[in-house]
C-alpha cells in the first residue's frame, strides 16, 4: 500500500487554521495535542519550529507560525 500525498495549499491553510484555533481554546499544551489527535493530527517539535503532521502515518502537513506574544 502506498500513501498518496497531495500538497494542496488551500487544504494546508485550513489545517493550520484548525490547529491555531484549537491552540487558542486549549488550556495547556497537553490538552491541545490531545484535541489535535482527535482530529488525526500531531505536533512535532523540530529545529525549524513546530510541524503539523498526520496520524498515524506522520506525514508533514505544514509548519506552524510562531505564537504571538500578548
Amino acid at each position: 500500500m502506498s500513501i498518496m500525498i497531495n500538497n494542496d495549499p488551500f487544504i494546508t491553510s485550513q489545517v493550520i487554521d484548525l490547529v491555531i484555533r484549537e491552540r487558542e481554546m486549549a488550556l495547556s499544551a497537553r490538552e491541545w495535542k490531545h484535541r489535535l489527535a482527535g482530529y488525526g493530527y500531531a505536533i512535532k517539535d523540530t529545529d525549524h519550529g513546530q510541524v503539523v503532521e498526520t496520524l498515524p502515518h506522520h506525514v508533514e502537513v505544514g509548519v506552524l507560525p510562531l505564537e504571538q506574544a500578548a
